[in-house]
């Protein structure tokens, strides 16, 4: 794999995104990290999702997306669906250790794991889809509402601001910040202690929890992606997602 690397540490794996500094999310990615996660969570017992030092990611690969016709970008954003779902779903304890910024589909992979530890200063998390013209994607929205709650998930997606880790740890968005060196270490140990107790108790526990957010993608997903590509597609979201694609 040339986009994500699995490195052991001891029963927990952590997966590492490597497409650069900064990690931008396109089709081969999906397919990496889908297959990284299917893979170690059949070998480890627990799985920390890390990025780099500047970029967890900066989101989706515009650049690159902008080229795919419809065809291509349904086969991307509906495969983005079901990964989202398949790491919410892993049957071990995950955890993403964000040391640099996630932005937008940066954001969206963190919330798809159990614990999310960032880094604290100048760390910016949040979901701009809002400002380019787009909205959030529905498995991201449920993921949000599900983990912060209506009013906290609300803002976020409204206003499409990104924010230090600071400003979002006290609404879960964020369960912990810790100095940047420290953070993976922290996310191992989080994992670790948990993926220490029985598996499939633990199991058991997570489909509770995960299974409203699991049935309500099965059931809406397809026709809210199919939205999203109509707004995608849109004059008005093609001249916005232009304009951000500049700045890669």
């Amino acid at each position: 794999m040339d986009k994500v690397a699995i490195e052991p540490r001891k029963d927990v794996a952590i997966i590492r995104l490597t497409h650069g500094v900064t990690n931008p999310i396109g089709p081969e990615l999906v397919e990496e990290l889908g297959r990284a996660f299917e893979q170690a969570g059949s070998e480890f017992r627990g799985v920390v999702l890390a990025g780099g030092k500047k970029f967890f990611s900066i989101g989706f690969d515009l650049p690159a997306l902008l080229y795919l016709d419809r065809k291509g970008m349904s086969d991307f954003f509906h495969g983005f669906g079901r990964l989202l779902m398949e790491m919410t779903a892993a049957p071990v304890p995950t955890a993403s250790a964000v040391c640099g910024h996630a932005v937008a589909g940066g954001t969206i992979l963190m919330l798809a794991t159990d614990y999310r530890i960032a880094a604290t200063g100048r760390t910016l998390i949040g979901l701009n889809e809002s400002r380019l013209g787009v909205p959030v994607p529905y498995a991201a929205d449920l993921l949000l509402r599900h983990i912060a709650g209506d009013r906290v998930a609300t803002d976020m997606a409204y206003r499409g601001e990104l924010l230090e880790a600071s400003r979002v740890e006290e609404s879960g968005v964020v369960d912990q910040v810790a100095e940047k060196n420290e953070v993976e270490g922290l996310a191992v140990e989080t994992v670790a202690e948990i993926a220490a107790l029985p598996r499939e108790s633990f199991a058991a526990i997570k489909e509770n929890r995960i299974e409203a957010v699991l049935e309500r993608y099965e059931k809406h997903g397809w026709a809210k992606n199919e939205r999203f590509l109509d707004i995608w597609f849109s004059p008005e979201a093609q001249e916005g997602l232009k304009e951000a694609a500049s700045t890669f």
